[in-house]
């Protein structure tokens, strides 16, 4: 791929009181997407706080581009049900990566990013700097639907020729 600065891995932790589409319950996956790229969690049955504990790799080429996050209910006869979306941007983790980060030690926090109308961020959402490697933990309410949050986080896999040998 030309012009690829690296991979973004997400981390999807787990699902917190997600929105019930079944008789009692829900069977979610997520299913991100970053322009034409579209990768899914396995499905979790019967299960409205559901730890996926899954990891989800995107390449990034333009981190312009939002990172969607979807969460669906399977259905084994119909189409499945949506259970609410959010999307989350990536260029205040891209600003982090391309500062030299060596001197800091392990566990400082390098930038905090506030809820607002803007993003679908549920609470304050950190970019750290942990053992050599950029991190960021996300907890996202999930819009259209009554309820639901999805907890996740992001790290970065440099490439020959990415963002940390600019």
């Amino acid at each position: 791929m030309e012009n690829l600065l690296g991979l973004l891995r997400i981390h999807i932790q787990r699902g917190v009181n997600l929105a019930v589409r079944d008789v009692r319950s829900s069977d979610p996956y997520v299913v991100i997407k970053m322009g034409q790229q579209k990768v899914k969690t396995r499905v979790m049955k019967k299960n409205v706080n559901p730890e996926w504990n899954e990891e989800l790799t995107v390449s990034v080429q333009e981190p312009i581009l939002p990172v969607k996050l979807t969460v669906y209910d399977h259905d084994r006869f119909s189409k499945d049900d949506k259970m609410g979306d959010a999307e989350f941007d990536i260029k205040p983790f891209v600003e982090v990566l391309r500062m030299n980060l060596d001197p800091y030690p392990s566990g400082t926090k390098i930038s905090r990013i506030q809820p607002s109308r803007q993003n679908c961020l549920a609470e304050e959402s950190c970019i750290s700097w942990e053992n050599g490697k950029v991190i960021q933990d996300m907890c996202l309410r999930l819009r259209n639907v009554e309820r639901g949050e999805v907890e996740l986080q992001l790290h970065w896999i440099d490439l020959p020729g990415g963002l940390y040998s600019e």
